[in-house]
């Protein structure tokens, strides 16, 4: 990406919204604006009920029936809101300056706590484009993470090559398959999408775990803290996980107690409460390993070295951005020295949902279509473009077909989170 114009984006709450920008090698002048609480809390208004709620189950359905989210003409109205308060005028005039001389820049955006829920991908400062027209878009990692002593990133151009370690939708100890923490994907066979996907890393000789069919990749009972921590330590490329998460409440202030589910049993070492037979991994596992918990103690990345990249594919993986001080999942995945985490803003409906709640045609698996499209990004060079190319095309969709299938609601909530920083700051 160095070849292109960057713009530095950064949030900060102080009552009222403080937003700078400056470009990468002062292409374009920067500035600094100021949006009055009264106009934020306004838009986070009318944000918050469009989005899915992982605390109240019952919300989806209104989400995909009746939410802002749900028609193209509302969301697109809300786009617009959302563009009014938060993208400072004169960036927009430099983005699309550059966009009438066919140049895509890069945004990097750094959003204070309060917004960090905003679909930046979805702003419409034009009646017929979106942000991520003009741009590729990705969030900053907290340089207190990125810069903290004792990580050890993980390059990917050195990495490559290893194996890609899968986790995909456990069986978590305790829970049936149609309980709270039971089945993201439903049965799954050999043919479908993310199975023909994911096992062609197999034939590679590229995938952990060894497998025989792809089918026999999912509902596992065997991936547990103690099995992931086997694989990573052996080298890995990637992790993916698609699972479930229980993400920490903001008001909490303890992003750190934001939790995996794996295979773990109860009798499983770790931070967390157990749960009925079922420990989970939390954010504090991650960091702090065995620290206080064991005679003889291991450090978080030591137990689980994380890979370059991690796809989280799971409800509010991303929560951690909600804190003042972040310390969730995706700062202890980068703690571990990953260098790029894509994970998620809000609740993602399942296929389903969308099926049962929002009457979509059964053939039709856009959270599957989803989960392939991050995983196909985070095997190239440079991620954050191809999954950029996959949200314009859901865009292009959802303006020509405005189905629920094509709605934001989906491919709205994924945004990649990378240690590439400003190369003026230290």
């Amino acid at each position: 990406m160095s070849g292109r114009p960057t713009v530095f984006v950064r949030m900060a709450d102080a009552g009222d919204l403080y937003t700078s920008w400056r470009w990468s090698n002062d292409t374009y002048p920067g500035g600094v604006t100021v949006v009055t609480a009264t106009q934020v809390d306004a838009t986070l208004a009318a944000l918050t009920p469009a989005l899915p709620d992982a605390a109240d189950p019952k919300s989806l359905e209104h989400v995909l029936t009746a939410g802002a989210l749900a028609t193209y003409d509302a969301e697109h109205a809300l786009a617009q809101q959302l563009s009014r308060t938060f993208l400072p005028f004169g960036l927009a005039a430099q983005l699309y300056e550059l966009y009438t001389r066919g140049v895509r820049p890069h945004i990097r955006i750094q959003p204070s706590p309060r917004v960090a829920q905003v679909p930046w991908e979805l702003i419409a400062p034009d009646a017929h484009l979106r942000l991520i027209d003009f741009a590729d878009v990705s969030l900053l990692a907290p340089l207190s993470i990125v810069h903290a002593p004792g990580r050890l990133p993980r390059s990917w151009l050195d990495t490559s090559e290893l194996p890609v370690v899968a986790v995909l939708d456990p069986r978590v100890p305790g829970y049936r398959a149609d309980s709270v923490l039971g089945s993201v994907l439903g049965r799954m066979s050999g043919d479908a999408p993310l199975s023909r996907q994911v096992g062609a890393y197999a034939e590679q000789n590229r995938l952990l775990p060894n497998v025989t069919g792809p089918a026999d990749l999912f509902r596992r009972e065997d991936v547990d803290r103690d099995w992931l921590g086997d694989a990573l330590r052996g080298g890995a490329s990637r992790l993916i996980y698609v699972g479930h998460v229980t993400a920490a409440a903001p008001e909490s202030g303890q992003s750190e107690h934001a939790e995996l589910h794996l295979a773990c049993r109860a009798e499983t070492i770790g931070f967390a409460e157990a749960t009925r037979a079922h420990r989970p991994l939390s954010a504090k596992d991650l960091l702090l390993g065995t620290h206080t918990l064991t005679d003889d103690p291991v450090a978080g990345p030591e137990l689980w070295p994380i890979p370059s990249r991690v796809a989280l594919i799971a409800c509010e993986s991303g929560g951690d951005l909600r804190f003042g001080e972040a310390l969730g999942l995706v700062s202890a995945m980068i703690s571990g020295g990953a260098e790029l985490v894509t994970a998620t803003r809000w609740a993602l409906p399942t296929d389903l949902a969308f099926e049962r709640l929002a009457g979509a045609d059964p053939r039709e698996r856009p959270l599957q279509s989803a989960m392939c499209s991050v995983d196909s990004a985070h095997e190239q060079p440079d991620a954050v473009s191809p999954l950029c190319d996959w949200q314009r095309e859901r865009s292009a969709a959802w303006r020509e077909e405005r189905t629920i299938v094509d709605s934001p609601v989906l491919w709205g909530a994924f945004a990649t989170v990378s240690t590439e920083t400003d190369p003026v700051l230290p």
